[in-house]
């Protein structure tokens, strides 16, 4: 991205600085502010991934969970992180905002991020070490237990109003009145991701390093003092931010379209030209709100009734008349009904995403890691072939695809949004036959050496043979990960715009527990007999194969099912702010 410059005029978007005061375009706002927000995110992520990416050693290696159990540990906290970010988008665009939102949700985070440090490091929250010669492991104290998952439940709870708010914080320094900035603000959800995978990478490889060979005390302290260094660079950009005014309850909005589209059940539904504009007392109401008016549709019509006025609603005295609605209200609601479908086949993507930090770094462990004679690559260091595609990508897709794609297409972003998201869907499904491919190799290995029954043996295949499929992951991130971010954003109404980053996040916290619902499912079921078991705590006699590929196969079948719903989608329409009814 390129420093924009414009005159001293104000921004016309509704935006304001902390005080509530409107703030000068050329001030504010674009690269000089962003910078400050993804060096946040970059920091924030390394902290985090320091924390995830290996967590299912600490919990098998540490706290001796077994393997299934850590996996399904993992799965619902990573849930929980994508899920708690509702909470976050919900208090900052309905009361605090998104800068104090951040703020407080920083707050929350570092403490969190401070305990779980403390439980790796005071030798009276540490379990007794583990004898691997026995057949199993007696797991820590109850009170061991829960100190660890409170800490990591409080880092979540801070991720939770910190993720969503801070994304859609960055994009609100374009302003979408403006050409220049609008075209800007397509190319920031590419550095972003950029900058995430960035944070990610240092945090997956120095992290994970200093946690297998120095300590875990160590490995979890060093996110602690990230995250009070990122709350620091977000303090220092607060004079350059855009800020966007808290809207009210989001939720009250759109559960009052329902409510008088009930009262108003039996009535006739009213005849509106599509793409029609607002009444000139609604555009009233939008510029006040700072929202931009949404043309009509006819999707949904059954809730174009909550818009009828009848003899009831000049009776209503009351501040909030339930029976009615503006036109506005009902086609934001519109818009959410209508990106239901695509939120719901995007799920499998998250399954698939799971296994990155559980299975596939479990696969790795019992590979061979060595790099010479000395060195061992930690197996939740691989994730760190995911980063390097999307870090070579990135720039390509932003400055040599989209340009070419655009003069193909027409399409100003290249190819659209959804076009977008399920190329990435593709190369996912694409990972996980991999995937399998490569464990039915390893399992082979281990069968021919004679190590089927020596669990913490190492077998001799090179763990770069996982290499394939963590670039795929790769592949399809830059495509579906930074895909979605745009969409859930861009499709949003203009009050629930950090609400769009959550449900884009809610997509990989959902994924989580379906993947752990579907290991607990087949465990149950394969278990029964320890031969036949996917998931035993000795891999070399589990079917992790068998697992991957079933997840190819939904995937696939999950693409189909997308490609379909894709094709009837209709993108947002949304007038430029001032534009009134003729009529």
């Amino acid at each position: 991205m390129e420093e924009l410059h414009s005159s001293d005029e104000f921004v016309k978007d509704g935006s304001v600085d902390l005080h509530g005061h409107s703030v000068i375009r050329a001030r504010t706002g674009t690269l000089k502010a962003s910078l400050f927000i993804i060096g946040v995110e970059i920091a924030e992520r390394f902290a985090n991934s320091g924390i995830s990416s290996n967590l299912i050693t600490y919990l098998t290696s540490v706290l001796n969970e077994s393997t299934a159990s850590a996996a399904s540990n993992v799965n619902i906290w990573s849930g929980v992180q994508c899920i708690l970010p509702f909470l976050g988008a919900f208090v900052a665009d309905s009361y605090l905002g998104r800068y104090w939102t951040i703020l407080v949700a920083s707050l929350v985070y570092l403490l969190g991020l401070i305990l779980v440090s403390l439980s790796a490091s005071l030798r009276s929250l540490q379990p007794s070490s583990c004898n691997y010669n026995s057949e199993s492991c007696s797991r820590a104290s109850h009170f061991k237990i829960g100190f660890f998952y409170f800490s990591l439940y409080l880092v979540a709870l801070g991720q939770g109003g910190h993720k969503p708010c801070l994304q859609a914080f960055g994009a609100d320094q374009f302003d979408n009145e403006n050409p220049k900035e609008k075209k800007y603000k397509s190319s920031f959800f590419n550095w972003w991701y950029f900058g995430i995978c960035l944070g990610t990478l240092a945090g997956v490889t120095v992290l994970t390093y200093i946690q297998d060979n120095v300590g875990w005390s160590v490995g979890f302290g060093m996110p602690a003092v990230t995250m009070a260094m990122a709350l620091l660079v977000f303090l220092c950009g607060t004079r350059f931010y855009r800020n966007k005014l808290p809207s009210g309850s989001s939720l009250t909005r759109v559960i009052h379209v329902f409510v008088a589209a009930f009262f108003k059940r039996n009535a006739p539904i009213p005849f509106r030209e599509q793409n029609q504009l607002a009444s000139i007392q609604e555009v009233e109401v939008l510029r006040k709100e700072s929202r931009r008016q949404l043309l009509q549709t006819n999707e949904f019509r059954f809730l174009d009734k909550a818009t009828i006025e009848d003899e009831l609603d000049f009776e209503c005295k009351t501040t909030r008349n339930w029976r009615l609605c503006i036109v506005q209200q009902v086609e934001e609601v519109k818009l959410l009904l209508g990106m239901l479908p695509i939120w719901m086949a995007c799920l499998m993507y998250g399954v698939v995403f799971a296994q990155s930090s559980t299975f596939f770094t479990k696969q790795g462990s019992t590979m061979d890691r060595k790099i010479g004679r000395h060195f061992v690559i930690p197996s939740a260091s691989m994730q760190f072939f995911i980063g390097i595609p999307i870090m070579l990508l990135v720039p390509v897709y932003d400055r040599v695809f989209v340009p070419i794609a655009k003069r193909l297409s027409g399409n100003e972003k290249g190819i659209t949004l959804l076009q977008r998201i399920g190329t990435g869907m593709f190369f996912s499904a694409l990972s996980m036959i991999v995937a399998a491919g490569i464990e039915i190799k390893r399992l082979k290995a281990a069968k021919d050496n004679g190590l089927i029954d020596m669990p913490y043996a190492t077998i001799p295949i090179s763990v770069f043979w996982l290499l394939p499929q963590y670039v795929l992951f790769g592949m399809a991130d830059v495509f579906t990960m930074v895909g979605m971010q745009e969409y859930f954003y861009d499709q949003m109404p203009d009050t629930m715009k950090s609400l769009g980053i959550a449900v884009y996040l809610s997509v990989l916290g959902v994924g989580s527990f379906l993947s752990s619902f579907l290991i607990l499912v087949i465990e149950k079921v394969t278990c029964r007999k320890q031969e036949q078991c996917w998931f035993a705590d000795n891999l070399n006699k589990a079917h992790l194969d068998y697992f991957y590929w079933l997840l190819a196969s939904l995937s696939l079948l999950n693409l189909g099912m997308f490609i379909t719903l894709a094709s009837c989608y209709k993108y947002k329409k949304a007038a430029p702010s001032g534009t009134e009814n003729s009529t």
